[in-house]
């Protein structure tokens, strides 16, 4: 049998209709049968894709125009004999290319992850009788035996089914258990509502099922989401674009003024050509700010460190910056903003409404009315609803290791949490009530039923189920006053008011039993009990994502919800939490009905998406993109796997998060807390501030030697720098001083920004401006002095040294302008502020002074001592610079041009 490129919808098909197109029949294929399924299928696993050896990951570091430049730089030197100069360049390029190497990410992990989710084993009917396999072995056509606790091995159609509920938060985002059947469902159902299925990587929570295999490996809904994974392009960050940019705009440029400086210094002033290619070759090293790549990391490495101490632990360096660029965040719901913890959170009975506090299993929480606290203890009707939630049960709630842990179905968990905060011990309320006889939940009577016997030797029975079902059998209500005539209107009003809120409601009934039953039958509960109330149960929102998303709202962030939930939980939730408008909602199907253009123009209305499928996350995150937005998306599910890996950035829970969701995320949230989202977009605000003061200090630093040089050869001057001293000036003083500002604490203003524009470059008009106000004074007193001593008869090296001084002392005054890209740096925080700043400068004039004064290094850089007058003289030059600079500012804020 061979597979077929347009599969059956098997939910649509009845079981007759399944089996004679899977050719299978009762008692499973026989072993020949599997085995040439088998060969013509291939294993129920996932393949790796290739991947990039280390070598070729090495050798693609290289792929930087900057970077081509400088091997360009090297060889012309290595071609004229300079071999210092060589192996300084080709040393700064291969450090770069090492660090790039080292963090980069392993983009394809995630689909290693998704392999580890099918299940090692899986029980079959083989030949007739049941055999236990390896899941690898699984072929379609097999017949699979699922019970509580197993994880789905492939595919399967449910043919036979009793009480099974299954976990499908790894492919849905739903957090309650979905009950299954074995019906057949609408041919355009979603995933979430094909109640005959179950999927691969997903867990039985409850119940028995037989089902046969529909799908394997690739074939399955985990292993489309692989294949959607594999088929995801990446999207490069708006860091990495903005630099690449920025590289090729400065390169081109160094490399014209360059080469026309040589043809400049041979055809017009008539200079050796040797001298003048040395020349180019100095111009363009003194010109490319070598030590941008090692800042740019050390930014990067830093608010790396700064982020995992804020919970946030970076997977890939780019990713610290992209979150200062984000416009927009899709987050899941289930586990990101919610508890992912199914939570009584209404008790509704004929007299009143109560509110109950506490999230998860833990029994702790309190009752209260109107605001009001409620001793439960001396709450009649909260003991009795209590008592029969707890006793008509199945699930089993212990504590160990300091944590509660829940075996058996999540909703039937929040009821023993509800029952343990009303003050009951399970254990003794079993011993107490021994239960005689039950009826299990099935989904064609939709509700469960026990027997119990109580204290007082009597017999009762205790009913919880749908509240449609459990009010058709009751005829009366429970009140303080005592029992009344049930009066319906009042209960289904509640019902929508719960439903509304996008909570699941449990109805609660009882009834007293003859002494002398000991079985229960469903004739028994159909008619004839009271209700003891109603339970609103649902997946609470975090507190601190309520918090979180308004803080991430405020610096201009909009917050979109993506979950596979239903619509009116959904708006619910999301109202709650403070995203949308609470009223607009689009569905998966309502998705797939607009095409990509239509998409696009709704998609910034929309904040609410619900029944969402991996695809529609993906289209919604390419229509933002598609609209120019930087898109961060969040997630912990299998399912959110390819649109964290398509997003601007990816972020995955780390805590309750899947393997394939970590792995393809570029962000990983150590406490899963939503609010550690937004301390990560300050970061990434800080870090972007950060480069782009570095920037704005190496640029006039290289710009000003190129610039001097230039000078110096279209007048036939002597150089005023050599080109080794403008190594030392790029490699020692320049990157040591840059480093600093890689330290800059965050501005107090920076969560009150809108995001930055991300198609912006990197260096705006309104700082180019700047950066050529800057270039020109630290020309100025290097190039005057230095025109002044060899004009007054100083020797050469006096002369020289005296340039170099004071272009770093003016560089140490620039640096401090540089702490502030607007705000005034001329108060005591702004000028000694920063140890960092402190501890640079101090290390450069320790450089310096040896530089000027050592023996061993005047021999090595030619440079000549100079008296205390010529330090007064540069330490002025390097004030008015500083002054300057800051008055440009002031003019700048007083007018309002900032761009």
């Amino acid at each position: 049998m061979s597979p077929s490129p347009q599969p059956p919808l098997w939910h649509s098909l009845d079981t007759a209709q399944v089996l004679q197109a899977l050719d299978t029949a009762p008692g499973g294929l026989s072993g020949a049968e599997a085995a040439h399924r088998l060969a013509a299928h291939g294993p129920n696993r996932l393949h790796p894709p290739a991947q990039r050896g280390p070598l070729l990951r090495f050798l693609l570091q290289f792929h930087n125009v900057i970077i081509y430049v400088l091997l360009a730089s090297a060889a012309i030197t290595a071609a004229l004999g300079h071999w210092v100069d060589t192996g300084v360049i080709l040393g700064v390029v291969f450090i770069n290319a090492l660090v790039g190497f080292v963090q980069e990410g392993k983009a394809e992990s995630a689909l290693a992850a998704i392999r580890k989710m099918l299940s090692l084993r899986a029980l079959v009917l083989r030949d007739g009788q049941r055999r236990e396999i390896t899941a690898e072995e699984l072929v379609p056509g097999d017949w699979v035996l699922l019970q509580s606790g197993d994880k789905v091995p492939a595919d399967l159609r449910l043919i036979d089914s009793k009480n099974l509920r299954i976990q499908e938060a790894v492919l849905t985002g739903e957090a309650e258990a979905v009950e299954k059947a074995t019906a057949p469902v609408a041919a355009d159902a979603a995933i979430g509502d094909r109640a005959n299925m179950a999927y691969s990587g997903t867990l039985v929570s409850y119940g028995q099922s037989t089902g046969i295999v529909i799908a394997t490996g690739e074939h399955t809904e985990i292993g489309r989401i692989s294949t959607l994974l594999e088929q995801v392009e990446e999207v490069t960050t708006p860091l990495l674009r903005q630099t690449a940019q920025f590289g090729r705009w400065l390169s081109l440029a160094i490399v014209l003024v360059a080469v026309a400086t040589f043809l400049i210094g041979v055809f017009w002033r008539g200079l050796p050509a040797d001298n003048m290619l040395m020349a180019a070759v100095a111009l363009a090293v003194a010109a490319i700010p070598e030590g941008l790549p090692a800042i740019l990391t050390v930014i990067l490495a830093i608010g790396v460190q700064r982020m995992a101490g804020r919970h946030a632990i970076v997977r890939r360096l780019p990713a610290v910056e992209t979150l200062g660029a984000v416009t927009v965040i899709c987050s899941d719901k289930t586990g990101t903003l919610t508890r992912n913890e199914m939570t009584v959170q209404r008790v509704i009975t004929a007299d009143r409404v109560i509110k109950v506090s506490g999230a998860g299993c833990a029994p702790s929480g309190d009752f209260s009315v109107a605001g009001a606290s409620l001793p439960p203890d001396a709450a009649a009707d909260v003991q009795a609803i209590a008592r029969a939630a707890l006793l008509c049960n199945d699930a089993v709630l212990r504590h160990a290791d300091g944590a509660w842990c829940l075996a058996g179905d999540p909703t039937e968990g929040a009821l023993l949490a509800f029952a343990g905060k009303a003050g009951f011990d399970q254990a003794t309320e079993a011993v107490r009530w021994r239960r005689l006889d039950s009826i299990p939940f099935e989904s064609e009577h939709r509700f469960m039923a026990t027997l119990q016997h109580d204290p007082q030797g009597g017999h009762c029975i205790f009913v919880k189920g749908a509240p449609e079902r459990v009010l058709a059998m009751c005829a009366s209500e429970w009140r303080a006053t005592g029992t009344q005539a049930l009066e319906p209107a009042y209960w289904r009003q509640h019902i929508e008011g719960l439903a509304a809120q996008g909570q699941r409601v449990l109805a609660v009934a009882s009834r007293p039993a003859a002494e002398t039953q000991t079985e229960l039958r469903v004739d028994d509960v159909a008619v004839g009990l009271t209700l003891l109330g109603l339970l609103g149960i649902s997946d609470p929102p975090r507190e601190e994502a309520i918090r979180a998303v308004r803080q991430t709202q405020e610096a201009g962030v909009r917050v979109k919800m993506i979950t596979g939930d239903h619509g009116v939980t959904a708006r619910a939730i999301a109202a709650q939490i403070g995203i949308g408008d609470g009223v607009k909602v689009l569905t998966g199907p309502e998705l797939e009905a607009l095409d990509d253009a239509t998409l696009q123009t709704v998609v910034w209305d929309t904040d609410v998406y619900a029944r969402a499928s991996p695809e529609h996350k993906l289209r919604l995150v390419a229509a933002l993109q598609a609209n120019r937005h930087v898109v961060a998306m969040t997630g912990d599910g299998v399912n959110d796997a390819p649109a964290l890996k398509r997003a601007d950035i990816g972020v995955a829970m780390g805590m309750n998060g899947t393997e394939a969701a970590k792995e393809a995320a570029d962000l990983v949230l150590a406490d899963d807390n939503f609010s550690s989202i937004t301390h990560a977009v300050e970061e990434g605000r800080t870090v972007y501030d950060n480069l782009r003061k570095a920037l704005l200090f190496l640029l006039p630093t290289n710009g000003a030697q190129a610039a001097i040089i230039v000078i110096a050869i279209l007048f036939s001057l002597p150089l005023p720098i050599t080109p080794v001293q403008i190594l030392w000036v790029n490699m020692v003083t320049a990157v040591t001083l840059a480093l600093a500002l890689a330290f800059e604490p965050t501005e107090a203003n920076v969560m009150r920004r809108p995001p930055r524009d991300a198609a912006e470059p990197l260096i705006p008009g309104w700082l180019v401006w700047r950066i050529g106000l800057a270039t020109g004074l630290l020309v100025v007193a290097p190039l005057a002095l230095f025109l002044w001593e060899i004009g007054h008869d100083r020797p050469l090296a006096e002369a020289r040294t005296l340039a170099v001084n004071a272009l770093v002392v003016g560089e140490i005054f620039y640096l401090l302008n540089s702490r502030r890209i607007d705000a005034s740096v001329l108060s005591w925080d702004g000028l000694l502020g920063s140890r960092a700043v402190l501890v640079s400068i101090g290390l450069i004039l320790l450089l310096q002074l040896l530089f000027t004064y050592a023996p061993p290094v005047q021999t090595l850089m030619g440079t000549a001592a100079i008296s205390a007058a010529d330090w007064l003289i540069v330490t002025l030059a390097g004030t008015v610079l500083l002054l300057w600079v800051e008055a440009e500012k002031t003019r700048r804020r007083r007018w309002g041009q900032r761009a």
